[in-house]
């Protein structure tokens, strides 16, 4: 059901802020002033586009994933579920005008075989694919085009809560829609959408289109990529996410240099410092930070000098307060760079001089990937085990019984605490491999062959 709603809110946060800052004002019949985005918008929508992607899609029928059922019909060994066309729409926004760079979410553009970008004024254009961050969720693509209008950025860090935001985007295909709220919050994480999240949380309008559009404040300058909504009901309840427009510039720059991301790791597990543990290190139970539950072995962080039980306090000034945080700094940096990292040992603080190291997870999840084809597998969070992410389905992985969220704690009947174990468990590995793996608080034994 479609629902009006009065504009008295936008009213008055546009007369908050001053017509200045919102556009040049217009006027009523009585020719009084009205504050109005109107003009901000004309300069802002022609760098915010439509994105339609095209897809071959396997139909997916989970009764196939099941090795029982495919044995009980006799469906034949590396049987194909067949395929058909899909179509899909989303946003991009404009980042370079003269090089014809645009931004969008990677789920917008994932599996697609050709991606067309529509401008405001029309124009339509077939895009090449630069590359991509699935981690960060950000695709770089590029179209041949002239007369562009690019959106200039602004610092996201100096973002506050209740500063005032527009949101731009395609919802549900029907066309550059433009809808305003406020910055709700501001380093949402912990919500399973992405592997680094650092989220804008706002109360604009985001719904399904809007993907991979600009956030923009009242100076029309971006800064985030809307890309998820919470929507226990299915629709829009005010409570959207965008990528903060620095933490994606990383990977933006990273992908124009090189086509990927090549991400840096300290080579550490982490867990949040709660209270419980402050005061089991003999600190004081409001102290914040990270500890540091294991070093992996010559890892960069190993060749610093961390050790086991240290607390990580800050990283270039910057107070890490979560898991999450401190994973997002380090994972943000390049390979080879240097941070100081601040922690406390025994209650005393010492800074390191750390360079930033090549993710080790990345190559070994690699080196899996060919034997556990369709998994998506990460080290668990407790440093004991490796979790499935994700599974493809009518794959291998998912035909040899594994689900999403399994643990494999053992492969070949030895222990496995890491990615690194597992591959060296599989490499050993020649006709069949035997895990040991925790669902749900259960142990079983899955047989890959």
């Amino acid at each position: 059901m479609i629902q009006r709603f009065p504009f008295l809110f936008a009213f008055l946060a546009l007369f908050l802020v001053g017509a200045a800052q919102a556009g040049l004002p217009l006027f009523d019949s009585e020719q009084q002033k009205l504050p109005t985005l109107a003009p901000l918008l004309k300069k802002v929508n022609p760098a915010v586009v439509n994105i339609s992607v095209s897809q071959t899609r396997t139909a997916s029928n989970p009764l196939l994933n099941d090795p029982f059922f495919r044995r009980f019909f006799n469906v034949p060994p590396g049987y194909q579920q067949p395929k058909r066309k899909t179509k899909a729409a989303g946003s991009g926004i404009i980042l370079d005008a003269k090089s014809g760079t645009v931004i969008t979410n990677h789920h917008v553009i994932n599996g697609a075989d050709e991606i067309q970008v529509s401008l405001n004024d029309g124009r339509s254009f077939t895009a090449e694919l630069i590359g991509q961050d699935p981690e960060v969720d950000i695709a770089v693509l590029k179209i041949e085009a002239d007369n562009l209008a690019a959106l200039p950025l602004s610092d996201s860090d100096k973002l506050e809560v209740g500063d005032f935001v527009v949101a731009i985007g395609n919802p549900f295909g029907l066309g550059q829609t433009v809808t305003t709220g406020v910055v709700s919050a501001l380093g949402r994480s912990g919500l399973g959408i992405e592997g680094y999240e650092n989220f804008i949380q706002t109360d604009a309008s985001i719904n399904p289109g809007n993907s991979g559009g600009a956030l923009v404040n009242l100076r029309g300058e971006l800064v985030g990529i809307n890309t998820a909504i919470l929507a226990p009901s299915g629709g829009n309840i005010g409570i959207g996410f965008a990528i903060p427009i620095n933490m994606a510039q990383s990977s933006i720059q990273q992908i124009l240099e090189h086509g990927e991301v090549k991400r840096g790791q300290l080579g550490v597990f982490i867990q949040d410092l709660t209270p419980e543990l402050a005061e089991a290190f003999d600190l004081d139970k409001n102290q914040q930070g990270v500890l540091i539950t294991k070093v992996q072995e010559d890892a960069s962080a190993d060749k610093a000098g961390i050790e086991e039980g240290d607390i990580v306090i800050d990283v270039d000034g910057k107070a890490m307060t979560s898991a999450a945080k401190l994973r997002n700094a380090i994972g943000m940096q390049r390979v080879g760079e240097k941070v100081k990292v601040t922690i406390l040992r025994d209650g005393v603080k010492k800074t390191l001089n750390i360079k930033i190291g090549s993710s080790q997870d990345q190559k070994s999840a690699k080196a899996i990937f060919e034997k556990l084809e369709g998994a998506d597998l990460r080290d668990h969070q407790s440093g004991e085990g490796v979790v499935i992410a994700n599974i493809q389905a009518n794959s291998p992985a998912a035909y040899s019984g594994l689900r999403r969220g399994d643990i494999i704690i053992a492969a070949n009947r030895q222990a496995v605490n890491s990615l690194e174990d597992l591959r060296k468990a599989v490499e050993q590995s020649k006709d069949k491999l035997l895990l040991r793996v925790n669902r749900g608080g259960a142990a079983l034994f899955i047989v890959i062959r």
